[in-house]
């Protein structure tokens, strides 16, 4: 089944600042569920890249503990390997992720989510904040997948709950 436009429309994506982007959307599961597919590589690799880009994702490394690591390359074809890769920084299980994103150099933000229990539901809470206000215009275009991204999140947890 493919996705809708009210798949879309339940992400919110503000440029809160000049160097800050939050995105927001309230999941029908529990934080603990919506923290293991952060949590879980296997998991993370079903929604995180827009279907839409059609490019293959991979997770290489993906530790999600005080100081653990990941790398995530996109491999489009005939093309260029995309690599993201950074550190964990903060890790409260259920609740919330920080980490770096070292692939631009000091240009990388620090990126969070946070997770919200409420009646049942989880209130996600994305946010990247980048070192100057031309770092987050370069930047941009990464939040500007994550309606298509969480609307395959959503997908995914309904998978998981049943």
């Amino acid at each position: 089944m493919g996705l809708t436009a009210s798949d879309f429309s339940a992400t919110q994506v503000v440029r809160t600042s000049d160097t800050e982007v939050t995105v927001t959307r309230i999941f029908d599961a529990p934080p603990r569920l919506v923290y293991k597919a952060w949590t879980t590589p296997e998991l993370f690799q079903r929604w995180w890249a827009p279907k839409s880009m059609g490019v293959p994702m991979h997770v290489r490394e993906f530790d999600v503990r005080v100081g653990g690591g990941y790398r995530i390359e996109f491999t489009p074809e005939g093309g260029q390997v995309w690599a993201f890769f950074g550190s964990y920084t903060e890790v409260i299980p259920n609740e919330r992720i920080v980490w770096t994103n070292e692939e631009s150099g000091d240009g990388g933000a620090i990126s969070s989510v946070t997770l919200e229990e409420q009646d049942g539901k989880t209130l996600l809470t994305f946010r990247e904040v980048y070192p100057t206000k031309e770092a987050l215009d370069e930047g941009i275009g990464g939040a500007e997948g994550m309606p298509e991204q969480l609307a395959q999140l959503e997908a995914l947890l309904g998978e998981m709950a049943g």
